[in-house]
């Protein structure tokens, strides 16, 4: 048997209160265990401190776009969030067919994204292989931006603002990548390399 009119608002409104409280000490719990302030929180995920304050004392229904800028900034799901629940150890497990690959327009270099998708904004992680007679060209990024190339095996050469450096195995280039700048394998052997990309301007806004 249901519940109607009036018994049946004041099911919803103890539901949408009991909610609501679950995300305030959510909030809380995630902010204090990080040692953030409330100003390092509002920083963080766009939402204004005194918004903050009051979701956490329980004496404001957030939208659902607020609840996401927490979680996200927060690194836990909204599911835990509207839970109050603790979430276990972070793993995410990638298959091989889940990450994304780029080929060069020479069909000689292969690119596989394998940094987190939540830090492309200002960090980029990559798993570079070249054909012997690859070539990788990359347009400029961001001003102030820094690329960091460790080479695993062969011997590569980096291209860029005119100068040309080559990197065996074992060795690590990092260079300004805010002009265009190219990566090549001169040798007859494949080469391998790992590349992060430090997207400086982004992390300073």
């Amino acid at each position: 048997m249901g519940v109607e009119g009036k018994d049946r608002a004041k099911v919803l409104e103890g539901g949408a209160a009991s909610l609501s409280n679950q995300l305030g000490q959510a909030v809380l719990r995630l902010r204090k265990g990080y040692g953030l302030s409330l100003a390092d929180l509002s920083q963080q995920s766009g939402v204004a401190k005194s918004i903050i304050s009051q979701i956490e004392r329980n004496e404001t229904n957030p939208t659902l776009t607020t609840i996401w800028r927490l979680a996200h900034a927060l690194d836990a799901s909204i599911e835990s969030m509207l839970q109050g629940a603790e979430e276990g150890p972070f793993i995410e497990h990638l298959r091989r067919g889940t990450t994304p690959i780029f080929v060069s327009d020479d069909g000689l270099c292969r690119l596989a994204v394998i940094g987190w998708l939540k830090t492309v904004d200002w960090l980029q992680w990559y798993d570079f292989q070249a054909d012997p007679g690859g070539v990788l060209e990359s347009t400029a990024h961001l001003r102030g931006s820094v690329e960091c190339l460790s080479a695993v095996e062969g011997e590569l050469e980096v291209e860029v603002g005119g100068s040309s450096t080559k990197v065996c195995a074992g060795e690590t280039l990092r260079y300004r990548c805010d002009m265009p700048h190219r990566i090549k394998n001169r040798s007859e052997k494949p080469a391998h390399a790992t590349m992060v990309c430090i997207l400086k301007a982004a992390m300073m806004d």
